[in-house]
């Protein structure tokens, strides 16, 4: 069978991408073991000493790939939310919602490894900084969709309510990913530019890409596992799930 013959479409419904959910997580969730193992054994075990911020620096290797990913998450929760308040899908709301708690942690983890690396290198835990500040906001934008999509009952409105405060947020994004360039901030340019040649050993690259890789293969997992579990409180009254759970 061709990849053009399979009818692509059919999983815009839950039922169906409840089906191809089950078959994918296990794959993505084995391959994010995988990699992370790989990841975190050169982090410790291969990449140098780094010449000017000795062994701190190997935070990076959590801290780079969760803070991009907090961004990269909330622009596709943005769109799942938005495609499904243009086009009232059930399937776009269950998956923003499904999303959003892998993106609030990583937003969190991003603030909390940025603290940790902060004290040794700045001498303090937190400063104002125009970087800092945005993902603080960022991690503010995750928990109050997940507070908002709690506090309405009804899913599908909670659905649309959640759509605009997510579009409404994600202004935000380009703000973190460029205040480095906009403002004078203490937070560090980018070290990987496709412009320009890495500022960095190979093993540091290496390792560092494939955490971020990893971390991309978490996110998907979690978030199939999870809009499987959401899909059943759904459509828990439907024949389909009543059929599933026995």
């Amino acid at each position: 069978m061709k990849t053009s013959d399979i009818h692509w479409f059919k999983f815009s419904s839950p039922p169906n991408f409840y089906w191809l959910a089950g078959r994918m997580w296990p794959w993505f969730a084995t391959l994010a073991a995988t990699l992370t193992l790989i990841g975190l054994w050169i982090a410790f075990f291969v990449a140098p000493i780094d010449a000017q911020q000795g062994q701190g620096y190997r935070i990076i290797f959590v801290h780079v790939p969760a803070s991009q990913m907090a961004m990269f998450i909330y622009l596709v929760m943005a769109a799942w939310a938005g495609f499904g308040l243009a086009f009232n899908t059930r399937l776009s709301g269950m998956m923003a919602s499904a999303l959003a708690p892998t993106g609030a942690l990583f937003a969190f983890l991003s603030l909390l490894t940025g603290a940790l690396w902060g004290k040794p290198m700045w001498g303090t835990w937190w400063v104002w900084d125009a970087r800092l500040t945005s993902t603080l906001i960022l991690l503010f934008l995750y928990l109050g969709f997940l507070a908002l999509q709690s506090s309405i009952d009804d899913a599908r409105r909670a659905d649309k309510a959640c759509a605009v405060l997510a579009l409404v947020g994600v202004v935000n994004v380009p703000i973190i990913y460029f205040s480095v360039n906009w403002w004078n901030t203490l937070h560090q340019g980018a070290s990987v530019s496709l412009s320009k040649s890495p500022s960095m050993a190979a093993p540091m690259l290496w390792g560092m890409l494939i955490m971020v890789v990893a971390f991309w293969m978490y996110t998907i997992a979690v978030t199939l596992a999870r809009v499987r579990t959401i899909i059943l409180d759904r459509e828990r009254h439907t024949e389909w799930v009543k059929n599933a759970v026995e």
